[in-house]
């Protein structure tokens, strides 16, 4: 009796824990959505905002990170269970990450505040496509987290390639600019930050999905072909 009560408190104190990390998730979602309209608009005040709010997603880190804490004395999981405890501590990590670069993103909307923006270079076309790739690939990651589905993230991961795609050829069409034309040089290299800020959200959006796959099969794919070798068994 006194093992599945433990039990039940233990899966009670998880569930809490995996509730706020989605909250967590949310908030860096709408932060990213958020800078980017700043980086759009070229918005002072909404920049500032976004800023602030950093301060929520911090917060909400240190109390996630003491709660698993907490719950690894307190309950002393089995292997499995300590699996998804460490995976998930990993998880808030990236999640703050995330917060932090979109801070990035709305901290050079607000410098662009008053600067003369070249009629070649539209700095918020540039990044539009990689942002929206970016912006599905971790609301994916938070819903393969949410329904604890190994077979969306395997799928997500995938398109990490295509960000990292999207960003190169930003960055040589950037450079691009920049030679022909010195005006550029100061909007383009905003523009460039910008973009690598995107990237970075990616690259955490595919470290949840890989966290999803070791909760779930209890496999580290990181710096493996898993992925690949999975994609080629569904074709």
């Amino acid at each position: 009796m006194m093992g599945e009560h433990s039990s039940k408190q233990y899966d009670l104190d998880l569930e809490s824990i995996r509730s706020r990390v989605l909250l967590m998730g949310g908030m860096v979602e709408t932060q990213f959505l958020d800078a980017m309209t700043c980086f759009r608009l070229v918005n002072e005040e909404r920049a500032e905002q976004v800023m602030k709010s950093d301060e929520n997603v911090n917060h909400l880190e240190v109390t996630l990170d003491e709660a698993c804490s907490n719950l690894i004395v307190k309950r002393q999981p089995a292997a499995n269970d300590l699996r998804t405890v460490m995976a998930t501590i990993k998880v808030i990590t990236d999640l703050e990450r995330i917060g932090d670069e979109a801070t990035k993103i709305a901290r050079t909307a607000k410098a662009l505040v008053g600067r003369s923006n070249h009629p070649a270079l539209n700095h918020y076309n540039m990044v539009r496509t990689i942002a929206s790739s970016a912006s599905t690939m971790l609301h994916n990651a938070l819903d393969a987290f949410a329904r604890l589905d190994a077979e969306q993230a395997v799928k997500m991961i995938a398109h990490d390639a295509e960000i990292d795609h999207e960003f190169r050829s930003i960055m040589r069409n950037l450079i691009t600019f920049m030679m022909e034309d010195p005006r550029t040089i100061s909007v383009a290299l905003d523009t460039l930050w910008v973009a690598k800020s995107i990237e970075r959200i990616g690259d955490h959006a595919k470290n949840i999905a890989e966290y999803v796959i070791y909760i779930v099969e209890g496999k580290d794919i990181r710096h493996t072909d898993y992925v690949a070798e999975k994609m080629a068994q569904g074709r």
